[in-house]
């Protein structure tokens, strides 16, 4: 090939973002005299959303990069309101179609994987707010996701229309916090308040002294309106409860319950034992998994170099889409997330294996089956021989009514289990999902 023609051929490709920081490494390869280590920086795959928000809390980030030698930790805890954390994010689908085509599904609506990042970093951002102190001489907390409480879809989310995502602080305990989230997206202008609502999220995340990696005191929470005394009594409540589950909700369990054990067991023993006798609209649980694994990279990391929650959030549902979407046959609709536990961190390297299955089916409302999802991510490492889980998440969808129609004859299979394990995992969340449901409704 002539040389020539070669280099006519080439297209020099350079960077389309920016550094979340003012001292950045240049394009032309000149350095800034204070510039921070590109391997610190958080990671460049994000959406335009969590970029800005890093972007907002990057002084305090600087100070968790570098702090000054020997910093001491924070020494009085600060009384703070919810205003003062509160945070609104506008999405001006509107107007920017480059910001729209971002976040369209191919159904013409905001993709629930994108908008899963863009609130576990609005969350963190909030309680970064709450956590910030004046002196800058202290070492600031490392802020991380440990739960989703629960986030429902209350109706489906345009592309089209703009977007408000707001959020603030609703209760503190001693180093754990929870952050109450809205995604807001009016009807018309004259839309009441209340069904412009399109989900809510509840968010809970845990401090970390940066230099010791021990649980670290936050400060106080001080609520002023009585819609926010109402929203601080309702998440104390919730701490309660999930302390008491902590506490001996695995052993009421084992020491009763056996009837109900044993029915699960029925209809999976028929399928192992005579699969030729067993229920056709029943099937395994096991038969309906799917799994998909990646290696972490270094784009998809957070603010403090590790794995960011919303992307594992992200993955999580688009596998859990797909796994209710192949077993319903139809299009799934999303409904809720039931619960999220970040059990370890994830980290830049990491061989990460997600699994999914339909766990259980509900028929309660023939018009509206739901289908519950699990999808638990294992951090694998071939070396050592060893996997550990790293998150657990739960996921309701049902099937879109219109795609139901086209179908004669549509139905939803029951799923069994085939061992004791998968059957308790099964009770287990049955269990859970109608004490939230209680709940809820003695809101």
């Amino acid at each position: 090939m002539d040389s020539n023609s070669s280099t006519s051929n080439t297209i020099s490709i350079s960077s389309t973002f920016t550094s979340p920081f003012e001292s950045s490494p240049r394009a032309n390869g000149t350095n800034s005299p204070v510039r921070k280590p590109l391997s610190l920086w958080p990671g460049m795959y994000h959406s335009p959303v969590t970029n800005a928000l890093w972007e907002a809390r990057s002084k305090i980030f600087e100070k968790l990069l570098d702090p000054q030698v020997d910093a001491p930790p924070q020494s009085e805890l600060l009384t703070k309101t919810p205003s003062e954390s509160r945070t609104a994010i506008l999405f001006n689908f509107s107007t920017d179609y480059i910001l729209r085509e971002q976040y369209r599904d191919p159904w013409n609506e905001v993709r629930i994987g994108k908008l899963l990042e863009d609130l576990d970093a609005l969350a963190g951002t909030i309680s970064v707010k709450h956590c910030s102190e004046d002196d800058s001489m202290t070492r600031p907390l490392m802020l991380v996701t440990a739960s989703v409480d629960k986030m429902v879809l209350k109706k489906p989310i345009s592309v089209n229309a703009d977007l408000k995502m707001v959020g603030a602080v609703i209760w503190v305990g001693r180093s754990s916090i929870e952050i109450q989230l809205e995604v807001i997206q009016p009807i018309n202008e004259s839309s009441d308040a209340s069904d412009s609502i399109a989900l809510t999220a509840n968010f809970i995340f845990v401090a970390r002294d940066s230099k010791t990696g021990k649980a670290a005191p936050v400060n106080r929470l001080s609520p002023e309106t009585e819609r926010e005394k109402l929203l601080n009594e309702e998440a104390e409540g919730r701490n309660k409860l999930r302390r008491m589950k902590r506490g001996d909700g695995r052993k009421e369990f084992e020491n009763g319950e056996v009837n109900r054990l044993e029915a699960l067991l029925a209809g999976g023993r028929i399928f192992c034992d005579m699969p030729a006798l067993a229920d056709r609209n029943s099937i395994l649980l096991r038969d309906t998994r799917l799994e998909n694994s990646l290696i972490c990279q270094p784009q998809q990391r957070n603010i403090h170099g590790r794995i960011f929650g919303g992307f594992l959030m992200q993955r999580a549902f688009e596998l859990a889409f797909s796994t209710a979407y192949a077993f319903a046959g139809v299009m799934p609709c999303f409904l809720e997330v039931d619960h999220v536990d970040f059990l370890r961190p994830v980290d830049v390297g990491d061989f990460l294996r997600f699994k999914s299955c339909v766990l259980y089916t509900e028929f309660e409302n023939m018009d509206q089956p739901l289908i519950n999802i699990e999808v638990i991510a294992h951090v694998t490492r071939p070396e050592l021989r060893s996997s550990e889980t790293s998150n657990m998440f739960y996921f309701t969808f049902t099937v879109c009514p219109e795609a139901k129609a086209v179908e004669n004859g549509y139905r939803i299979r029951k799923v069994v289990p085939a061992t004791e394990e998968e059957a308790r995992r099964i009770l287990e969340r049955m269990d859970a999902k109608a004490l939230q449901s209680v709940k809820h409704v003695n809101k």
